[in-house]
């Protein structure tokens, strides 16, 4: 990679500046969200660890049995909350779905390497409590934005035997990784995120999925065609790094900046909503692949 300049990784990382309304699709989410909340059939606030933090929402499936689809927020490791992003839920539970959307502690108020290991417990909750809300723990698939999906890469290789003995080795059964980071290392070099993320050489060889053994279950890798430069490279390093067998997907969808390609996933027609419902086995999906 050639050498570039602090003001360069700010431009091309700092997606609230390069996307002009990105405030208003934000408070959009939060609205919408809020009314998704209003009006589901949904758990809020479920705990499953001690922290303040470590909380979950849970949107039931219709049916029992059902795949379980947790979804893992963004904000670079540092902002937003699982009660900004309900409003995907709906777009999966209509369809078959169950959904958990976790919370996790932000930087700078724990370090980046206290928030994996949060999620691991998140995630050893849902495996085992799905049933009771009509989910298949055995039918596990894991969605990220952005930091979230790093996070999910990250937990897509997790030795869940080491987390707790009843947990399956196989625990996870899918990830989508929606303009994900792989990568850290050029995270350490854009100043107004390293002021909070405080990375090292050390931190960002033990956190960046690219550096990590390719895991058992398929992740598909998409980024918006209209996000910047770095985000789409970010996308091609996860298959480049793991190989097209354990990241079988790997595509820029078309007309998405780093945000509206949320509403690509909550959209029954969206490219990455298909893909997810690909990933969680609903028997009617578009056969787009």
């Amino acid at each position: 990679m050639p050498r570039r300049s602090p003001a360069w990784f700010d431009a091309q990382y700092n997606n609230r500046a390069r996307v002009p309304n990105s405030a208003v699709l934000l408070e959009r989410w939060t609205r919408a969200s809020q009314l998704v909340r209003e009006h589901s059939d949904c758990t809020l606030d479920l705990a499953y660890g001690d922290a303040a933090a470590e909380r979950l929402d849970v949107f039931p499936a219709v049916a029992p049995q059902a795949p379980v689809l947790v979804f893992i927020h963004g904000g670079y490791w540092r902002a937003l909350d699982k009660s900004d992003l309900s409003f995907l839920a709906s777009a999966f539970t209509d369809e078959g779905a169950m959904v958990v959307i976790p919370n996790y502690s932000l930087c700078p108020d724990v370090g980046m390497e206290r928030i994996p290991l949060q999620l691991t417990q998140a995630l050893a909750w849902v495996w085992r409590h799905a049933a009771e809300h009509g989910g298949d723990p055995n039918r596990i698939v894991l969605a990220g934005h952005s930091a979230g999906g790093h996070l999910a890469s990250m937990l897509s290789c997790c030795d869940w035997k080491k987390v707790g003995a009843d947990l399956p080795r196989h625990l996870v059964k899918g990830v989508i990784s929606i303009s994900g980071l792989h990568d850290l290392a050029p995270i350490r070099k854009t100043p107004f995120l390293q002021t909070d993320l405080q990375l090292d050489a050390d931190s960002v060889r033990r956190l960046s999925p690219v550096n990590f053994p390719a895991p058992d279950a398929p992740l598909y890798a998409v980024v918006g065609a209209e996000e910047s430069e770095e985000l789409r490279r970010q996308n091609r390093l996860i298959r480049q790094a793991w190989g097209r067998r354990a990241v079988p997907i790997c595509e820029e969808i078309p007309g998405c900046n780093h945000f509206d390609i949320l509403h690509n996933l909550a959209d029954p027609d969206g490219r990455s909503h298909q893909l997810t419902r690909h990933l969680l086995d609903l028997r009617w999906y578009s056969a787009l692949l």
